[in-house]
């Protein structure tokens, strides 16, 4: 069973930084590739960031590029979101996805596991 456990939300004003963390087990780590998702209130899920955990290709969305990083610890099965000149627009749940490796790192459409989610408040 994929289990994704996301860390390091909070609340902080406009322009500061947060990190986010998903941890995963080795087989998932092995089998899934993880990115970051988020949905605001009202508002459909969409993808943020993702990463693949062999090259390191990334991939953003045009609204947060510049900003935020996505990064992987192989070693410690973890994929992070470093989170730069935080806007109150990047108020949302943000969630850990995952999809099995045949589906492709970057085809946001097909993550179908998550995270509970973390929740990030970006105040003016």
């Amino acid at each position: 069973q994929v289990q994704l456990v996301e860390s390091g939300g909070g609340s902080v004003q406009a322009g500061g930084s947060l990190t986010l963390s998903c941890s995963a087990s080795a087989d998932t780590y092995r089998n899934y590739y993880m990115g970051w998702f988020r949905r605001a209130p009202g508002k459909e899920r969409e993808g943020v960031a993702t990463i693949c955990t062999g090259s390191g290709s990334t991939s953003y969305a045009d609204s947060v590029k510049g900003r935020f990083t996505i990064s992987r610890d192989n070693r410690k099965n973890t994929v992070y979101l470093r989170m730069n000149e935080l806007k109150p627009e990047d108020s949302a749940m943000y969630y850990c996805g995952a999809v099995p490796k045949a589906e492709g790192c970057h085809t946001w459409r097909a993550y179908n596991t998550w995270g509970q989610g973390t929740q990030v408040t970006v105040s003016s």
